[in-house]
C-alpha cells in the first residue's frame, strides 16, 4: 500500500500539509481507497433516518443492473415491426416537419435483418438470435414505454444512471446503498464492472454526487489486478500486519486524547482494519480460478466470443452471493448506425449466453427472487437511417421509444408491457418517463422516492428529481 503524500494540486501543497484525511483519500484506486469508502457509508447510514426498507415486504434486496451502453435497438431484439419489411428501403420522412440542416441525404426504412420467434410460456418476442436467453423467457419481464429525454450518449447515459441528464447526481447504486446499507462491511457496497474504456460520461455514471463521498460506485479493473494493494507487499505476512495495526490504534488513541474535538478520528482510522478484512475476503470472491468447469462453461468462459461478459456475470453472481447490494455492469459499443445486423449479431452472441447463464444460476441457487436484473441501454434506435453503400443499414438514436427487461426481485415476470407504435418510432402504450421506471426500481426495493431524499444546496434532493409514479404493471 503507497504511503505517498497526497496533494490535489501543486497549490494545495503551498497551503497546507496533508492531514490524515488526505492521506487516506490520496490512497487512490486501491484496497484503502475501498475499505475507506465502505466504512464511511456504514457511519453515514447510522447518521441517515434512511436505513431500512419503506416497504418492508418487497422481495427485492439486491440489484444486478446490466447495462448495454450506446443504445441497443427495440426493433432488432425485443419488439418486432412487420410493416418496416413492406417499407424497406422506400423514402422516410417525418410528418408535418422539414428535414434539418443535420439530415442531409435521403433517409430510408429500415427493416430488421432478424427473424423474430415467441419464446417461452408467455410467447415473449424474441429476435432468434438470443438462443439462450430464449429458454428463460418466462422469467422476464419487458417493459417496451419507456422514453428519455436526450438523444446524445453522455446526457443520456447520466438520466438512465443518475436520473439527471446534465450529471452530478449520485448514481442509482449510491442511493440504493445510501437508503439500504450494506449487508457485508468486509465489501464495498456498490460494485461497477467496466470495460476497459469507461463509457461515455466517465466514472461520473457511478458517482455519489451531492450524497457522502462512501456512497460512490467502486470500479473493479477490468484487467489486472481487479482492486490494486488487493495482497500485502512481499515478506509481510498478516501477524505483522496485525502487529502495525494495533501500533497505529495505540498512536491514534493518544492523538485522540491531544484533541477531544476530533471525535471521529477513532472511526476514520478504521478503515486499516477493514482493509484488513478485506484481505481476507476479496481474494476469494473476485478469483473465478476455483469455479467449477460446469459453471465455467455455463457462462461461456473460456470461449472467445463470451468470455469477457462471462466473466462479469459470474463475478456478479458471487458477489451478490457475499452481501453487495448493488452491482452494475457495463457492455459497450451497441451504437449501430451502420452494419446492425453484422454489429447487433456479433453484440447478443457475446452477452446471450453469459445472461441467460446468470439468471438460471441465481434461480438455482434461491437467489432470484432477491435479487432483480434490469437489462437496458440508454435509449431505442429508429426505424430508418440513411443508406451507406448500398447494404450498410443501421439506425439512429430514439428517445421516444425503447424496450428494456426485468427479472426477479419481484417483477412481473411472464408479461410484455407497453407497447410501441407499429413502425417503433415512439411508444404508444404503458408510456412512461425513466424517472418513473427509477421509482419503480425503488419500490421493488422496498424504497419510497418520496422519503428516499438528501438535503443539498437549500432543498430535499431524490432520485427522480421531483417525484414520479411507480408502474405498477412491472410488479407482481
Amino acid at each position: 500500500m503507497s504511503t505517498k503524500p497526497f496533494f490535489p494540486c501543486a497549490g494545495a501543497r503551498a497551503l497546507h500539509a496533508p492531514t490524515r484525511r488526505d492521506f487516506i483519500y490520496g490512497l487512490g484506486a486501491s484496497l484503502g481507497s475501498v475499505a475507506f469508502s465502505a466504512l464511511m457509508a456504514e457511519e453515514a447510514k447510522q447518521l441517515s433516518t434512511n436505513t431500512q426498507a419503506h416497504f418492508p415486504g418487497a422481495k427485492a434486496k439486491n440489484v444486478i443492473f446490466l447495462m448495454m451502453e450506446g443504445g441497443p435497438s427495440h426493433i432488432d431484439t425485443f419488439d418486432p415491426k412487420p410493416k418496416l419489411e413492406k417499407l424497406h428501403l422506400q423514402e422516410f420522412t417525418r410528418e408535418g416537419q422539414q428535414k434539418s440542416a443535420m439530415e442531409s441525404g435521403k433517409r430510408y426504412y429500415v427493416q430488421s435483418p432478424f427473424k423474430f420467434i415467441k419464446a417461452g410460456q408467455s410467447g415473449a418476442d424474441m429476435a432468434d438470435n438470443w438462443t439462450h436467453l430464449a429458454r428463460v423467457a418466462d422469467d422476464l419481464c419487458f417493459f417496451r414505454g419507456c422514453t428519455v429525454d436526450s438523444v446524445n450518449h453522455p446526457t443520456a447515459m447520466y438520466q438512465m444512471n443518475c436520473g439527471n441528464r446534465f450529471g452530478g447526481d449520485p448514481g442509482l447504486g449510491a442511493w440504493v446503498n445510501y437508503g439500504l446499507g450494506t449487508a457485508n462491511r468486509n465489501l464495498p457496497g456498490f460494485v461497477v464492472l467496466p470495460e476497459v474504456s469507461y463509457p461515455q460520461g466517465g466514472a461520473a455514471n457511478w458517482s455519489n454526487g451531492y450524497l457522502p463521498a462512501n456512497f460512490q460506485g467502486t470500479p473493479l479493473r477490468a484487467k489486472g489486478s481487479p482492486i490494486l494493494d488487493l495482497t500485502p507487499p512481499a515478506g509481510v505476512t498478516q501477524e505483522q500486519q496485525r502487529q502495525n495495526l494495533n501500533l497505529m490504534a495505540k498512536l491514534n488513541a493518544a492523538h485522540a486524547e491531544q484533541h477531544p474535538g476530533h471525535d471521529e478520528l477513532s472511526a476514520r482510522m478504521n478503515n486499516y482494519e477493514l482493509a484488513f478484512r478485506m484481505q481476507m475476503q476479496v481474494p476469494e470472491t473476485l478469483d473465478l480460478s476455483k469455479e467449477d468447469e460446469k459453471t465455467k462453461e455455463l457462462y461461456g468462459i473460456g470461449k472467445d466470443s463470451t468470455d469477457s461478459f462471462g466473466r462479469k456475470c459470474l463475478l456478479a453472481r458471487k458477489l451478490i452471493e457475499k452481501g453487495v447490494r448493488f452491482v452494475q455492469l457495463y457492455n459497450g459499443s451497441w451504437d449501430s448506425h451502420d452494419y446492425i445486423e453484422r454489429a447487433h449479431g456479433n453484440l447478443v452472441r457475446g452477452v446471450d449466453q453469459p445472461i441467460a447463464a446468470l439468471i438460471a444460476d441465481l434461480k438455482q441457487l434461491g437467489l432470484l427472487d432477491s435479487t432483480l436484473i434490469v437489462w437496458c441501454g440508454e435509449f431505442g434506435r429508429t426505424p430508418d437511417n440513411g443508406v451507406r453503400g448500398g447494404t450498410a443499414y443501421g439506425r439512429d438514436h430514439n428517445p421516444n421509444a425503447m424496450t428494456m427487461w426485468l427479472a426477479g426481485g419481484g417483477c412481473n415476470a411472464g408479461h410484455t408491457i407497453g407497447a410501441t407504435d407499429e413502425l417503433g418510432m415512439t411508444a404508444v402504450e404503458g408510456k412512461a418517463h425513466v424517472r418513473d421506471f427509477h421509482v419503480t426500481l425503488l419500490r421493488l426495493l422496498g424504497l419510497d422516492d418520496n422519503k428516499l431524499t438528501y438535503y443539498h444546496a437549500g432543498r430535499f434532493k431524490q432520485l427522480s428529481q421531483f417525484g414520479g409514479t411507480v408502474i405498477k404493471k412491472l410488479i407482481a
